[in-house]
């Protein structure tokens, strides 16, 4: 019989030198739900990878002095070496500077553009370079890209362009026939209220203005724009356009892609209008999951915030961070990570439950039994109750597992941690072992807490693998028992057995100590602080004396002779209408100015400068040589003080 057949992807990673916690995120679930499918039987795809063209690759490389392949080349080894640090345990690792992934999407390119679906076009909008993803006017929060909150510059050039507005009818239908199609619900409504519903645009897919990408076929001088490139890997990986199609015909379309929330837009939108350009069918599932956040903000190499996986792993083990991820976090919504919350994981659910329900346990089998219970086993009270908790918990662990809740089929299986630990505390076997009389009952309660443990450890194993393989090499688990199938079933454990006893799994942790080491060693991680030369230090009276508002711009115009002015009438949540000059000409148009929020100093002793009075100013900032941008604040009313 035919196995079941299972494809899990997960994005494909921009290669960044500083990978943090949060790039493991999505990456660990994806291992969890692929080790618990093999674990069920299916046959299993899954691909995670890394996206290597674009601009921002381009720039870095000529400020490093090579190459662009010698660039993401050196990053790529160290993403691989970090899965296989975090024991992933992915089946393939596409890159997209791969010779048969290039070759696949020039034909993807060239299909849509027959069809009617590509065509040439001039691109005049906003680019982030950093998400390298164009934005209209309407979807800039405060100026400024809605993804990474960074900045984004006026951009124009002539491209190609899909038309993704074709495919805005087909979607919405698609999403109301298929509602499993994006999870959480959440993401979806925000697409289709964000997105779709003001209106789809056709999407620039093509660049000129630089050379690191895939070229066009028929058009050499452009390149084939990131996101064609990269969301095309999940179907490129598997061999569709190229002479061996195997893999494409046996796993496509794929049940689950992982994503962050951030490229849920990309991966609900963009991908399945793609493939419906294409005439492929579209993945069962985009599950786009939340953000690890630290210090209330998304970890983050630019705000130095990050955490490295690397020393975390070194210090607690895989396992122990595996755990925490899936743990601590209800997948598809925002986490906390904190290391005071991860090591006070580490030391009750690791140390305290797990870790010592296993050295317990084998510790009183050898002491008691000399390593193996005897057969002659009576049964007696709590034996019932722990039995049908352990034959339960599977299907409900498989219930949370099929829908992606990854921490509530931890939490089940801890429960089940927990009431094995009580019926320790319930049936003494400290106290039966003083009386010969007990023996038979003291073998039966042994016995249990082994089938117990002997549970937990397969059903620990998707999350934690390296444990759930120590834990049952200490049980003495015969390798032909060791199956997800008899995690439902009671007396596996043969006649005989043997346990081992081994270290200690998961030491405690001084949390105090602990911190201060770990702020110790990633003391170097963070960005030091400069101070300014030359910059005038006041105190707080001073600042105190300085009145921040927000104003919005209802009229705007130039100032006659004077090139850099311009005269902004401004809306301060006062009654009467204020007028300020500000030297911003030479970097926005009156035209563009006029509904948007501003800070503005309002207690600044007026002025006249050409002959207009300015009452105050508005704050804009320095961002490179010649470069200035005022300071946006369009989502506060009127007249709100700052402070």
């Amino acid at each position: 019989m035919e196995k079941k057949k299972f494809y899990i992807t997960t994005p494909i990673y921009y290669p960044s030198d500083k990978l943090h916690i949060g790039h493991s995120y999505t990456t660990v679930a994806a291992d969890a739900m692929a080790r618990y499918k093999r674990l069920q039987g299916y046959d299993v795809m899954f691909l995670t990878g890394t996206d290597e063209h674009g601009q921002k690759i381009e720039d870095k490389a000529k400020a490093a002095g090579v190459t662009p392949k010698q660039y993401v080349d050196n990053i790529v080894a160290g993403i691989k070496e970090l899965w296989k640090l975090m024991d992933i345990s992915n089946d393939k690792f596409i890159r997209t500077t791969d010779d048969y992934h290039e070759k696949a999407v020039q034909k993807i390119f060239e299909t849509m553009y027959k069809k009617g679906d590509i065509y040439m076009g001039k691109y005049t909008g906003m680019y982030c370079k950093p998400c390298e993803s164009f934005w209209t006017e309407t979807q800039l929060v405060d100026g400024k890209c809605p993804d990474c909150g960074g900045e984004v510059v006026h951009a124009e050039e002539d491209a190609y362009f899909f038309r993704l507005s074709k495919y805005a009818d087909k979607l919405v239908a698609y999403y109301e026939k298929h509602p499993e199609f994006v999870e959480p619900q959440s993401r979806l409504n925000e697409m289709i209220n964000n997105f779709i519903k003001p209106g789809l645009e056709d999407l620039c897919v093509s660049r000129s203005s630089f050379t690191w990408g895939i070229p066009v076929t028929f058009d050499p001088k452009h390149v084939i724009y990131v996101w064609i490139d990269a969301l095309s890997n999940y179907i490129t990986a598997l061999g569709y356009n190229s002479d061996d199609d195997t893999l494409y015909n046996k796993f496509w379309p794929a049940d689950v892609q992982l994503v962050g929330k951030e490229i849920v837009r990309f991966h609900t939108i963009i991908w399945p209008a793609m493939l419906m350009s294409l005439d492929l069918p579209l993945p069962k599932k985009v599950y786009g999951h939340g953000w690890l956040l630290l210090e209330g903000g998304k970890m983050s190499k630019s705000k130095g915030n990050v955490v490295d996986p690397v020393i975390l792993c070194g210090r607690y083990g895989v396992d122990a961070i595996r755990y925490f991820l899936l743990r601590e976090i209800p997948f598809g919504s925002d986490g906390q990570f904190s290391n005071e919350a991860l090591i006070n994981r580490i030391n009750s659910d690791l140390a305290n439950d797990l870790g010592n329900l296993v050295s317990r346990t084998v510790a009183m089998v050898e002491k008691y039994f000399g390593s193996v219970i005897p057969d002659d086993r009576t049964p007696g009270e709590f034996d019932d109750e722990l039995k049908s908790l352990a034959l339960s918990t599977r299907a409900k662990v498989e219930g949370y597992m099929d829908n992606l809740q990854f921490s509530n089929s931890l939490t089940d299986i801890w429960s089940l941690i927990s009431r094995t630990n009580k019926y320790i505390d319930e049936t003494a076997p400290w106290a039966l072992a003083k009386d010969e009389a007990n023996r038979s009952r003291l073998a039966a309660v042994m016995y249990n807490l082994c089938e117990s443990i002997r549970i937990i450890s397969t059903l620990i194993e998707p999350f934690m693998p390296n444990s759930a393989k120590i834990i049952k090499a200490q049980l003495g688990l015969p390798a032909e028992l060791d199956k997800w199938d008899n995690t439902d079933k009671w007396d596996v454990l043969p006649s005989g057995f043997s346990v081992h006893k081994g270290d200690i799994i998961f030491p405690r942790i001084d949390v105090s100590k602990e911190l201060e080491a770990l702020e110790a060693a990633t003391k170097h991680e963070k960005p030091e602080k400069k101070e300014i030369e030359g910059l005038a230090q006041i105190g707080i009276e001073d600042f105190a004396k300085v009145e921040l508002r927000v104003a919005k711009i209802v009229d705007c115009v130039p100032v006659k002779r004077a090139k850099k002015l311009l005269c902004l009438t401004l809306d301060d949540g006062t009654d009467t209408p204020r007028t300020v000059a500000s030297g911003i000409a030479p970097w926005y148009k009156p035209e563009d100015l006029i509904g948007h929020s501003v800070v503005l100093v309002a207690n600044l002793k007026p002025a006249t400068l050409c002959g207009i009075e300015s009452n105050g100013m508005i704050l804009a900032a320095d961002c490179a040589e010649n470069d200035v941008k005022v300071i946006f604040v369009d989502n506060l009313p009127s007249g709100s003080k700052i402070r």
